[in-house]
């Protein structure tokens, strides 16, 4: 095979691209005519399950070509687990599995055919389709060994909502992993929730006060998304324009090149890192925003009603922009930030983690991201930004809360630092090799991995069980008032296991 040029990558990458955002345009055209041909109302879930599963495999066929395969083999072989494995080592089987396969193939991916390439390569559904494998395996694990240790009636409750009523069948479980609104970036969604979709059931418990009366408001009525579809489709358009006028007069890599290191000062070196990674986050933005309105234009992700009556279709959204963008802690950054994804990692690591769940996460966070040496050291660099967050705002953040200007000067301060700790973490994840990665690392002469070292060793941390006890207790605490919230959480956040993660 002749070695190709630089400009002959160029054209492959923006192929690729273009073919990914012409399937995702005509996903959200299928989503329209999905919601108002295949409604419920009007077909079977077997129709609704069958339609949905073609469309998404042409979809992976015509990005990926035959390397969509893969798909069906990752589903196939953790079926067979699922089906024919014991119920006490299925969860663990399906998870080694699907993300060893997941891990194979994006070995051979970088290794083997084209290291470095920015191609919307195959391996990037089989993340999302990991994230539901594993997910659903532990749900059925967990809905089975709690109904015989459930603390309690209303425990038992919400393993019950979150777990499958039944094993499903192979039909059903193609469509949840590789339906035409998800195949190409997600995001990941419980399979409750997506069968109550597929069934036309996904509004009823939502129409539901607390008290367990239904509420006649919106008895009679389906919610539309259309306002929702409208509004997230726009923040695309902006988002990609933002991406294609801005990321290539501002890349990451100028930040590591001889000649601008040594003729910029330090204090605009600062400033230009964080301009560069503000102007790659739009890239993100684009991708997810429109696989989510993809699902709300299908009629997926109704998620009740805020307090004036609108209704809410953020079920299964991916990010919460402005929270990122003006995030005061490291914690608050990544709780918007590939939401679904976090929510994946905390029910499947961190509450089954018995030793340093923070450090196991992120660990696994970088193994499901791929094989690029850069991600394993933003993910090891996250270890220790996350402890000396923890510690710093456990330590200091007491002082600042007597009044409203304390405050503001605070919420100031921990804005700046949370934005220079995420720019100088993922720098590797933009980089990918590591010569580059510690290049620029050194530049700045690792201080703020010294720095994290020095809080974490200097500032105490009440154990990790300890902040799990107050933090259950103030919970309880405000148990009693809390009614009308009750009914927006989504059934994805409920788990067998009711531990809440330490900030």
């Amino acid at each position: 095979i002749p070695e190709l040029t630089n400009f002959d990558y160029f054209l492959v990458c923006l192929l690729s691209q273009v073919n990914f955002v012409v399937c995702q345009l005509f996903a959200l055209l299928t989503a329209f005519w999905f919601r108002l041909y295949l409604h419920p109302s009007k077909t079977s879930p077997f129709i609704r399950h069958v339609v949905a599963t073609l469309l998404g495999f042409y979809l992976a066929l015509f990005c990926f070509g035959w390397y969509a395969l893969h798909f069906l083999v990752q589903s196939g072989l953790t079926y067979s687990i699922m089906m024919f494995a014991g119920l006490e080592h299925m969860h663990k089987l399906c998870f080694i599995v699907a993300l060893g396969y997941l891990s194979f193939c994006q070995v051979t991916r970088v290794y083997v055919f084209d290291y470095g390439m920015y191609s919307a390569d195959f391996t990037g559904p089989m993340m999302v389709i990991t994230q539901k494998i594993t997910s659903l395996a532990f749900e059925i694990h967990d809905g089975e060994t709690c109904l015989l240790t459930a603390a309690s009636v209303s425990h038992l409750f919400l393993v019950l909502s979150s777990s499958p009523r039944r094993m499903p069948n192979l039909l059903e479980y193609l469509s949840y992993n590789c339906n035409f609104m998800g195949i190409l970036a997600g995001p990941t969604c419980s399979y409750n929730d997506y069968m109550a979709f597929i069934e036309g059931t996904a509004y009823q418990p939502r129409h539901l006060e607390t008290n367990g009366k239904e509420n006649g408001k919106y008895k009679h009525t389906e919610p539309s998304p259309k306002n929702d579809i409208i509004s997230k489709l726009c923040t695309c358009a902006i988002s990609l324009a933002i991406f294609l006028s801005v990321s290539k007069l501002c890349p990451v890599e100028r930040s590591i090149d001889d000649k601008f290191m040594a003729s910029t000062p330090f204090i605009l070196q600062v400033l230009y890192l964080y301009l560069s990674m503000l102007a790659t986050r739009p890239k993100y933005y684009f991708i997810w925003t429109l696989s989510d309105a993809i699902n709300n234009a299908a009629g997926f992700g109704f998620n009740g009603y805020n307090k004036d009556g609108t209704p809410r279709w953020d079920l299964i959204s991916n990010l919460r922009i402005l929270d990122i963008e003006f995030a005061t802690s490291f914690k608050m950054f990544l709780d918007n930030w590939n939401i679904q994804t976090a929510l994946w990692l905390k029910r499947v690591c961190y509450e089954r983690c018995p030793i340093n769940p923070t450090a196991a996460t992120f660990l696994l966070s970088a193994m499901w991201h791929g094989v690029y040496p850069g991600y394993y050291l933003t993910f090891l660099t996250g270890i220790s930004m996350t402890m000396a967050a923890r510690a710093l705002r456990h330590n200091i953040r007491p002082y600042f809360l007597g009044s409203t200007t304390h405050r503001s000067i605070y919420d100031v301060i921990t804005w700046a630092g949370t934005q220079i700790a995420i720019c100088y973490t993922v720098v590797p994840f933009v980089l990918l090799a590591v010569g580059p990665s510690l290049k620029f690392y050194r530049s700045w002469y690792y201080c703020i991995h010294i720095a994290c070292l020095v809080l974490v060793l200097a500032l105490p941390v009440k154990p990790r069980h300890l902040r799990i006890k107050e933090e259950q207790q103030q919970q309880n605490s405000l148990q009693g008032g809390l009614t009308e919230d009750h009914n927006s959480h989504s059934i994805t956040d409920n788990n067998c296991n009711q531990k809440h993660k330490a900030t």
